[in-house]
């Protein structure tokens, strides 16, 4: 576990691009959180809801509960206790992966402090957060920032506009945490603006991981 290499940080920042892009590079195994979470986690916390009842308490409650009548705030409080909860099954998902290949994982539930109980430096993990301007054109662009869904499935709530502008007030709270955290745990924070694109984000990661990566 201490060998991971970790991409955490906010939503449409371009995780999971950077994560397939360098584990092309290098053969390298992905971990993708959203995939995991959206199947293995949801299993899992529901045959154990004592364990992980935050994820339990979320999937009680309808669309309208969970996107419309929740206050941004207390959407963003409720993801970070979950995350604390999923993050103890994305350790089991690591531990049990078959591989002889090094590892990395990328994510926005892997925050901060969480990871930082996992690493034995700080350059092996690097958190990614979109500037308010790019966070704009991924909702512009991207079918899954501008369509509320759960997995694959799109969500049906009474007021589409005022769930959409909830979760993205949420997502900037948590992005903004996420760059508290950061910073506190001595780890590197990349701001994505669009500019590089996403072969010029993962070279800025590669020489961030330079010392871990295997060599080509």
């Amino acid at each position: 576990m201490g060998t991971v290499l970790w991409i955490g940080g906010a939503q449409w920042a371009g995780k999971t691009t950077v994560a397939r892009i360098l584990a092309e590079r290098f053969g390298l195994t992905a971990y993708h959180y959203d995939f995991h979470d959206a199947r293995g986690h949801y299993d899992r916390a529901l045959a154990n809801a004592f364990r992980y009842p935050h994820r339990n308490a979320a999937v009680n409650d309808s669309p309208d509960q969970q996107w419309v009548q929740r206050s941004p705030e207390r959407m963003a409080a409720d993801c970070l206790r979950g995350f604390v909860e999923r993050f103890d099954m994305v350790l089991d998902d690591l531990r049990a992966l078959s591989t002889t290949r090094a590892l990395i994982a990328e994510g926005w539930g892997l925050r901060p402090e969480l990871v930082a109980t996992r690493v034995t430096a700080p350059d092996q993990a690097v958190f990614l957060v979109p500037t308010e301007e790019f966070r704009q054109h991924q909702l512009r662009e991207l079918d899954r920032a501008r369509n509320l869904a759960i997995g694959h499935l799109a969500v049906e709530v009474s007021d589409p506009v005022l769930a959409q502008a909830n979760r993205v007030a949420r997502d900037r709270l948590l992005a903004e945490d996420a760059v508290r955290s950061a910073r506190l745990c001595g780890f590197r924070v990349i701001t994505v603006d669009g500019q590089l694109g996403a072969g010029g984000i993962a070279d800025e990661v590669q020489e961030h991981f330079r010392k871990h990566l295997p060599r080509r």
